[in-house]
């Protein structure tokens, strides 16, 4: 029998911040003369730092992905399921840790944030990152935290990329990748969803160019769309269906021969848009789904992903869900594919499940099952 959820919470947590004064160079040439960090902490450090796992966030995602802020709030953070006590990411064994990313809106430098050059919010100037910009970040959160080595660097979509970097990239910080439905780079399907999401909200007529902040409005329409089209994609046809099938919200009568909302599902799509937009920020929204297209670590070795990860030294655990069509299991079967290549340690899990792209947030038996097994091995390798 499962544990009562209070008895698996990590419970209510408080958010902190870090400032780096040192300059950060970013790819696109840009400097930032220092930033911010907003990041969440469950579990605690063990002496020797070896039991830290670093967690990386999604598109819309932020540095709260587990417990509460207060007592009284109705809706954990986004990964309760898989971080708590007893669940894959045991915080009665590891020091979980995770950041709002660079660019983001929720605590850490990024449009919304005063620019220190101009004293004005940065709105439309602050530069464009990517996912390798948000690891050098990271890196120097790890080195706030005293943490030399990762025991994993753990996420699932955007964040199993932001995995997949760090193990290019600082492949003896970490001990373990784990990419959850993740892919190696956008399709082109994928980046002409972040488009129409993109223009969506460039032109709602109060986006102003990116600098509604001054004129106190936001390009609620906009970013409204751009997330109903999200929610689209993050959800399988057969979730769909079976969450909401044709099912109208007044089945009293017949049509009302209107464009007002008649099915359950345009009422789901609008809640979740006009929801989206009191908490998040249309220029951030820009700038990730930028990150996300330009993603593709074997592009800078002539397409050929074994080659980009020919350096790797971290084992690899790989999940993928059998109804995202956004991210399907072929995507991972290439990441394991270009492992194996080159002799490297992988892991895969294809997990049956009908719930689409967000199964990676679900508490689905089979997915936590493999991934607990996979994190036991983890804690074992450290001593925890």
């Amino acid at each position: 029998m499962a544990a009562p959820a209070e008895e698996t919470s990590v419970g209510v947590i408080v958010p902190q911040t870090v400032h780096f004064d040192e300059p950060l160079a970013l790819d696109s040439g840009r400097v930032l003369p220092g930033y911010t960090l907003a990041y969440e902490t469950y579990g605690t450090l063990n002496a020797d730092a070896s039991n830290a796992i670093l967690v990386c966030h999604a598109l819309s995602g932020n540095h709260h992905a587990a417990g509460y802020h207060h007592a009284g709030e109705r809706k954990p953070g986004w990964w309760e399921a898989c971080i708590g006590p007893g669940k894959p990411l045991d915080t009665n064994r590891f020091f979980v840790v995770c950041s709002n990313n660079l660019g983001g809106c929720h605590g850490s430098t990024g449009p919304t944030s005063i620019d220190p050059e101009t004293g004005e919010l940065y709105g439309a100037d602050f530069p464009l990152v990517t996912v390798r910009d948000w690891v050098r970040s990271q890196a120097r959160l790890a080195d706030h935290l005293g943490v030399a080595r990762w025991a994993a660097v753990a996420g699932g979509s955007l964040g199993g990329m932001q995995a997949m970097q760090w193990a290019i990239d600082q492949p003896e910080r970490l001990r373990h990748a784990v990419v959850i439905a993740a892919a190696p780079r956008l399709s082109a399907q994928n980046i002409a969803f972040n488009e129409v999401a993109r223009q969506a909200i460039r032109s709602d007529p109060d986006f102003q160019d990116g600098r509604y902040a001054a004129t106190g409005d936001r390009p609620r329409t906009g970013l409204m769309l751009a997330r109903m089209l999200g929610h689209i994609t993050y959800l399988s046809e057969a979730a769909m269906g079976e969450k909401f099938g044709r099912e109208r919200r007044d089945t009293r009568g017949g049509y009302h021969y209107n464009y007002d909302v008649e099915f359950e599902v345009e009422s789901y799509l609008r809640y979740q848009g006009e929801s989206f937009v009191d908490r998040f920020d249309a220029n951030t929204y820009l700038l990730m789904t930028r990150a996300l297209d330009y993603f593709d670590p074997a592009a800078a070795t002539d397409g050929d992903l074994s080659v980009a990860l020919s350096g790797v030294t971290a084992p690899f655990f790989v999940a993928s869900f059998t109804s995202d069509w956004r991210f399907p299991p072929a995507a991972s079967h290439e990441i394991v594919r270009a492992l194996l290549d080159t002799d490297k340690r992988v892991s895969y899990a294809e997990i049956r499940a009908n719930h689409g792209h967000d199964a990676f947030l679900m508490p689905v038996p089979r997915y936590r099952e493999v991934f607990s097994t996979y994190m036991q091995r983890i804690a074992e390798e450290v001593g925890v």
